[in-house]
């Protein structure tokens, strides 16, 4: 394809020439980055794109079709389908366990390698992971950047997606990509036969029967975190009133002219706050720690600017390009322009007291995304709210205790509260595979998610310590990009090009 001509560039606040490029080797086909300061080389990326022999069925790959029509006497593709999906009698190659953007991005990859792939999710309806969420929810990054592989948004798609017209478009997405998908269905756990090279997955159906499954590859691809944390608040049982953690709270609707705490100041904190307040309810939100604050725009949106020019391929790969350093320096002065935007909000928030922090050495929202999983909030009018004292703010540390009518002060004065909200998070993905898959499996492999010693996000898109088990997860955006290269390190595996295990985690076994 037509790659973007080398150009002049400023990257971490450095002037440079930046060239993508296209190499082959014998067995391979990949593309770079390249960028050069002055008279020297700077920075280089290289990323593979293809295996020689196993292209992607897509272009002049894509299958003809005639198997489906040219035989009168025969099943037709409808009929194929229905059979393929039923794994009746085969299991298939790889088992993933979650339908969101993780699952389905990379569901589509392997598929597109010809490897078998079914997708298992509890929810009863495709897309019902976001569906099912508090019911004021859209995307906080813009619809250039969040295309799912193969299938770009249609052209008129609203700049910020509301959560039910995503997840109508990942149903289409399972039909018109063809991937296997069973709802309704729980993955109970999994354990790995070493001599076979194979797992035995256990998974229950929704009307209750169970099926063992001999995969070769089980794929987690439930997000970044899975279980929600509960805090361990031991007066809250006094509470006589209502306790939902954010996880399953819908709308305000039913909380109008009641008093509610929200707990957490995240994304998913101020957007039930103000979900709630403009139900008409009395909101008070209850900061725990300190909170990144930034406008969704434009300041969220600076790090998403390479994708408002361009082709997405040649900004997918931009966007793996830079170096860890050099990426937390674009970062801190992306933060730092984004300061001086939000400078009226945020003097407004210091006014209430709010207690902000802008990341780990002033690298911003997306470093405490890529370390943390959260911390911080795009602003859509909450603050707003919160900096006007129309949403009153409360310190959790000036909280003694919870009492039956609400949350009792230090100060000796009783919050009076109908519903409590705990907007606290999830648990890291490690008590999860502890659950599904045993102590062994979570000290072999070790954390997930965060920075590692080869300044890539631990366990992640990659091979890790246990033989057959992957991880993807992250934003739309980061799951089509790593879904790509999870979906080639599975089909190198498959066709005796890579081995199971890397060498790095052989030695240490």
């Amino acid at each position: 394809p037509q790659r973007t001509a080398p150009r002049h560039a400023t990257r971490a606040g450095e002037k440079c020439v930046e060239a993508i490029f296209r190499f082959e080797t014998r067995e391979r086909i990949g593309a770079g980055v390249l960028r050069m300061k002055d008279d020297k080389a700077w920075t280089l990326l290289t990323a593979l794109d293809e295996l020689k022999g196993h292209e992607e069925h897509v272009g002049s790959h894509r299958p003809k079709g005639w198997s489906y029509s040219r035989d009168f006497a025969g099943p037709n593709w409808l009929d194929l389908r229905k059979a393929k999906q039923e794994f009746r009698d085969a299991d298939p190659t790889v088992l993933i366990v979650g339908g969101g953007q993780a699952g389905l991005s990379i569901a589509a990859r392997l598929a597109q390698r010809g490897i078998d792939a079914l997708i298992v999710d509890r929810w009863p309806r495709i897309g019902d992971n976001w569906r099912k969420r508090y019911h004021a929810l859209t995307l906080h990054n813009q619809v250039q950047v969040n295309h799912l592989p193969y299938m770009p948004f249609p052209l008129n798609w609203p700049l910020y997606i509301p959560k039910d017209k995503l997840a109508n478009w990942f149903e289409a997405y399972v039909d018109a990509m063809e991937l296997n998908f069973w709802n309704g269905t729980e993955f109970e756990g999994g354990v790995y036969d070493e001599a076979k090279g194979r797992w035995s997955a256990v998974l229950r159906r929704s009307d209750g029967s169970r099926r063992e499954m001999h995969p070769r590859h089980v794929v987690m691809a439930t997000g970044v975190s899975g279980i929600p944390n509960l805090p361990d608040i031991p007066s809250l049982k006094n509470f006589a009133g209502v306790v939902l953690h954010s996880s399953q709270y819908d709308d305000g609707e039913a909380w109008k002219g009641k008093r509610a705490l929200v707990i957490g100041t995240g994304n998913s904190g101020h957007d039930i706050a103000q979900d709630l307040y403009s139900s008409g309810a009395n909101v008070i939100l209850v900061q725990r720690s300190s909170t990144l604050i930034t406008n969704i725009e434009p300041s969220a949106q600076l790090a998403y600017a390479a994708y408002n020019e361009g082709t997405l391929e040649d900004n997918d790969l931009i966007a793996t390009s830079m170096p860890l350093a050099l990426a937390r320096r674009a970062h801190f002065l992306m933060t730092e322009q984004s300061k001086k935007l939000d400078q009226q909000l945020l003097e407004g928030l210091a006014r209430v007291a709010f207690k902000l922090d802008f990341g780990d050495g002033g690298t911003g929202w997306q470093f405490k995304y890529l370390t943390r999983g959260g911390g911080y909030y795009f602003n859509v009018g909450c603050s707003d709210l919160v900096a006007a004292g129309e949403i009153k703010l409360i310190q959790f540390s000036d909280i003694d205790s919870f009492v039956a009518d609400g949350a009792r002060m230090k100060s000796g004065d009783t919050l009076p509260a109908d519903l409590i909200v705990l907007a606290t998070g999830y648990k890291g993905q490690e008590h999860l595979v502890r659950k599904l898959f045993g102590e062994g499996v979570v000290q072999r492999i070790g954390p997930i998610w965060g920075f590692g010693e080869g300044q890539e996000l631990r366990n992640m898109y990659t091979r890790t310590a246990q033989p057959g088990l992957w991880f993807i997860a992250g934003s739309l955006a980061q799951c089509r990009i790593n879904s790509k290269y999870l979906a080639l390190q599975i089909k190198a595996i498959e066709e005796g090009l890579l081995p199971r295990i890397a060498e790095r985690d052989a030695a240490a076994a």
